[in-house]
């Protein structure tokens, strides 16, 4: 079978497009969704304030700012749990197959460990700062987001753990075999 023509001759595009899947989409990315939303339509309302009416809105600013800070730091996990962030498999290729499991064994161990003194290390900041430091436009308390970046390095825990697991079950992780995905089994 041929592979079906792009642009045909008389110079027309042609393509369909792929069915869109979002079964397997995480809690956190739907928060992640729904604060970029928000983070969009402040961003939008900063633009009309300031371009059409030529009045800025000073707080828009600052909490867009904040409001991205929770993006990346509940984003991220949609990373964790699929397991995709960056990673050297070059070495696992050129030692033992045992050695090679052991060691992506520790990563998991590590990778878990640093999310999850992450959580800790945020906690404890969130309690020495308390209510006192506040936001400088807006009359709030800047544990609210700190309390985004703790919510998603918990998550991050919670879902290193699962990928930990996963790959304790199947014998092998995404550095030892990387063609693989986690929905491999």
């Amino acid at each position: 079978m041929t592979d079906p023509k792009i642009i045909d001759d008389e110079g027309n595009f042609h393509t369909e497009d792929a069915e869109v899947d979002l079964s397997d989409t995480i809690f956190e990315g739907w928060v992640a969704l729904a604060i970029f939303w928000v983070l969009g339509l402040t961003v939008f309302y900063q633009f009309i304030t300031r371009y059409v009416l030529n009045d800025s809105a000073a707080w828009t600013e600052e909490v867009a700012r904040y409001m991205l800070i929770g993006v990346v730091f509940i984003g991220a996990t949609i990373g964790v749990a699929r397991n995709t962030q960056i990673q050297v498999d070059f070495f696992y290729r050129h030692m033992p197959a045992a050695m090679g499991r052991w060691l992506s064994r520790v990563v998991d161990v590590l990778r878990t460990g640093f999310f999850a003194s992450a959580v800790v290390m945020t906690i404890e900041m969130m309690m020495k700062i308390g209510n006192q430091t506040r936001m400088t436009i807006v009359d709030a308390p800047m544990n609210l987001v700190y309390g985004l970046c703790l919510f998603g390095f918990a998550a991050m825990t919670w879902r290193s753990l699962q990928v930990a697991l996963i790959h304790w079950r199947r014998g092998y992780s995404v550095l030892e075999r990387p063609e693989t995905t986690l929905s491999d089994r």
